[in-house]
């Protein structure tokens, strides 16, 4: 009973500022208000039909699901540099690495503005060796960049955490047994390093998905991904209920995508050691 009663203060905020928002949103997504009242419907689930949402949100899918395959392949080794170094390397590896996260998202993007626009520190650089300036800002790969650095932290830190508490008596036990390295790390290290994995591209995936700071600030006004239309629906043109129809339809795919992970590293896990 007494445990019950501290977990109170914590059901109470969940209520107020994660189910009740849900509730509120489910609704305007599935209602129209008429002059005859509300009336449930489901047009605004068939106009994200239309081919000109639809090519958007491919291009967000497409966009996120690139910057997080690019956030694995730099991450992971980074996170088995992190979690093999020297205690006092370590922590002032750590630290470096942790540091940009403690600047203001908005400031970090804005930081690419200055390095990628035609005056900036890049094309600065190339003009000594006489090289006409490039166009780096307001395209895929300008986008790609932002996302990338922005959430590359959030890929590196689960999979170091992981891989910092492995047992390296079951990496030599490998080692003992005539494994090489290729075979440790396939069979043993990446295995054990799955939850981490799985926990990074969650991690990366949803928040790029739905980005709408990046794609306003390096890919310009003409470049729209979900999330910016999402805020477009609520701030600017207000019709909310076409903003949580697409709102909703986001919650669904990542809830899918993390479902999809979840059941793959289970897999994967026993596979690595059973198989």
């Amino acid at each position: 009973m007494k445990t019950r009663w501290i977990a109170t203060p914590y059901i109470v905020w969940m209520i107020i500022f994660t189910v009740v928002p849900l509730l509120l949103v489910f609704f305007f997504s599935v209602t129209v208000q008429t002059d005859d009242g509300i009336v449930f419907t489901l047009e605004h689930f068939k106009k994200l039909m239309e081919p000109i949402y639809l090519k958007v949100l491919l291009r967000s899918i497409l966009l996120a699901f690139v910057s997080t395959l690019v956030c694995l392949v730099l991450g992971y080794p980074m996170a088995m540099i992190l979690a093999s170094s020297d205690l006092k390397r370590k922590n002032v590896l750590v630290f470096l690495f942790v540091a940009p996260m403690w600047m203001n998202f908005l400031l970090r993007t804005y930081a690419w503005l200055t390095l990628l626009e035609k005056n900036g520190l890049i094309n600065s650089v190339l003009s000594i060796f006489g090289i006409k300036p490039l166009n780096l800002l307001y395209n895929n790969l300008a986008v790609l960049l932002g996302m990338v650095y922005n959430f590359l932290p959030f890929m590196v830190l689960p999979i170091y955490s992981v891989l910092s508490k492995v047992d390296k008596s079951v990496i030599e036990a490998a080692q003992d047994l005539g494994a090489n390295n290729f075979k440790v790390f396939t069979k043993v290290t990446f295995p054990l390093s799955l939850p981490g994995v799985a926990s990074g591209i969650t991690m990366v995936f949803m928040p790029a998905v739905t980005t709408f700071v990046v794609p306003r600030l390096l890919g310009g006004a003409q470049f729209t991904l979900i999330g910016n239309l999402i805020e477009r629906q609520f701030v600017l043109v207000g019709d909310w209920n076409f903003g949580s129809a697409i709102s909703i339809v986001m919650m669904i795919l990542i809830l899918i995508s993390m479902g999809i992970m979840s059941r793959y590293e289970t897999e994967s896990v026993e596979g690595g050691f059973f198989g």
